[in-house]
């Protein structure tokens, strides 16, 4: 049990400083966590420039590559799960559906990685 909560923490702090860097950036935070019933969850929506970016945080420690976690079966849930935002509040926008790598502290902000 005490595994599972340091992992949560780690994951709560990565994604805290990935917010941080998207502030910075310019990003207006729009929702975090976002539960789409049974799709799947978004991390972050934020927008910026009139484009809306849902991004999904990944994070590792040591030597693994978080992008490595960003895989098939969770982009699917990252795009249903905006397709159902979209809809559940009536918007037509221009959107990115984005990565935010959080390796060793450093952010990489990747956009359209379903393209």
């Amino acid at each position: 049990m005490m595994q599972r909560n340091l992992l949560k923490q780690f994951g709560n702090d990565a994604e805290e400083l990935g917010v941080r860097f998207l502030q910075e950036a310019g990003y207006v935070i729009v929702e975090r966590n976002y539960y789409a019933r049974k799709l799947g969850e978004i991390d972050i929506i934020a927008h910026r420039h009139g484009i809306w970016h849902f991004i999904e945080v990944k994070s590792a420690s040591a030597d693994f590559d978080p992008i490595y976690n960003l895989t098939p079966a969770k982009l699917r849930k990252v795009v249903n799960s905006t397709q159902y935002f979209l809809k559940e509040r009536g918007l037509d926008v221009v959107f990115s559906i984005d990565a935010l790598l959080i390796r060793r502290g450093e952010v990489e902000l990747i956009e359209n990685i379903t393209l």
